[in-house]
């Protein structure tokens, strides 16, 4: 494995880094229990360690209060939470809130330290650009990271095996800018025709505007052959081109 920084093909240094986002999906996780079971999402503020526990700051986000204390509820009756308590007032749907037109609610909730995945990405230097989302039993996050292509995806592979996950890369962008996508040279051609409908349509946005068994049946293929045409898109564009 290259060394930090140290490009992996060409010995250069990898000095601006790049900017990943995320699809994770791992076990024993509350935030994907919750959000899975309700119609309200999460954002992540940060996690903690305090006490060898687990401690995160949320906004709790829904369209009316009621889907929101549903949500909440959810969070304080999970068996995968210690304590919840809430840090400030409510506000209504329609006020100006981390998600427009939404009803919010600012959490801290205490969990067990080894469910959250967080630690295994900062690690690896994969460092929070913004906050993360939770909604529909999946998190994304946007991170900052100062590697290669190719140890990005090393280290992704290590998150999946340490934390039994599932990792999928959206996006990789340059932070200078935010919009330059690596080049797709690498990718077979039915990788890059997949990849490229599956951006179109919106797969790759927050909220996804596409399932993937919308994408599999306008790509005339199965929605597995699709998944992997997509994840090894993915690794191509991480640098793993064996």
């Amino acid at each position: 494995m290259a060394t930090q920084g140290e490009d992996a093909e060409g010995g250069g240094r990898a000095e601006r880094g790049v900017r990943v986002t995320l699809d994770i999906w791992h076990p024993d996780c509350w935030t994907l229990e919750v959000t899975e079971r309700t119609d309200a999402g999460l954002l992540g503020h940060g996690v903690h360690s305090i006490d060898g526990t687990a401690t995160g700051r949320f906004t709790a986000y829904a369209d009316t209060r009621d889907e929101l204390d549903a949500l909440v509820g959810a969070v304080r009756d999970s068996e995968l939470t210690e304590s919840v308590w809430e840090t400030d007032e409510e506000t209504a749907a329609g006020a100006e809130t981390p998600v427009t037109g939404s009803a919010t609610r600012g959490l801290v909730v205490r969990y067990a330290l080894s469910n959250s995945i967080n630690d295994a990405l900062v690690s690896r230097g994969f460092i929070p650009d913004e906050p993360v989302r939770m909604q529909d039993g999946r998190e994304r996050w946007t991170v900052l990271v100062q590697e290669t292509r190719r140890t990005v995806h090393d280290r992704l592979e290590e998150v999946r095996e340490e934390m039994d996950a599932d990792v999928r890369v959206e996006l990789i962008t340059a932070p200078e800018d935010g919009t330059g996508m690596f080049r797709t040279d690498a990718l077979s051609e039915r990788q890059r025709e997949v990849y490229r409908l599956a951006r179109r349509r919106g797969y790759y946005t927050w909220p996804r505007e596409v399932s993937a068994g919308e994408l599999a049946a306008e790509a005339g293929v199965s929605k597995a052959t699709l998944l992997e045409h997509l994840r090894k898109a993915e690794s191509k564009l991480l640098g793993d081109v064996d």
